[in-house]
């Protein structure tokens, strides 16, 4: 038997502290792919030829090589912190909403490296 409150065992317990980073993370990359997002179809407007070759020299060229793995890793994050939420909002099971958030973050880290991949390997002429 405790002699202590409940107040007094509640205390000090507060939050984490983590969720307004994430909330502020979450905003960020909204913000920014707002900007990315109109740039990306702007630059790939309907007045432009998109075959395969002419989309391969757009990639090509460095500012749009290096927006569009701003976009793609900027995307990917958005999409993990995200999913992120969902899995801690709507799983219930401990050890099932472990291994879910364990596999958000290896796919969407996996996602932005194949974006990595495939932006640099047709950037620097190998695609």
């Amino acid at each position: 038997m405790s002699l202590r409150t409940p107040l007094g065992k509640v205390l000090g317990s507060g939050s984490a502290k983590d969720g307004t980073g994430h909330w502020w993370a979450q905003r960020v990359t909204a913000v920014a792919l707002i900007g990315l997002g109109a740039w990306f179809l702007l630059s790939l407007s309907p007045s432009t030829a998109l075959d395969h070759d002419a989309v391969l020299r757009w990639i090509g060229q460095p500012w749009n090589s290096v927006l569009l793995l701003l976009l793609g890793l900027t995307l990917s994050y958005h999409s993990s912190l995200g999913l992120q939420v969902v899995i801690e909002d709507y799983v219930h099971g401990p050890l099932t909403k472990v291994v879910s958030l364990i596999l958000n973050k290896f796919f969407h880290a996996a996602v932005a490296m194949a974006a990595v991949f495939a932006v640099l390997n047709i950037g620097f002429g190998a695609g």
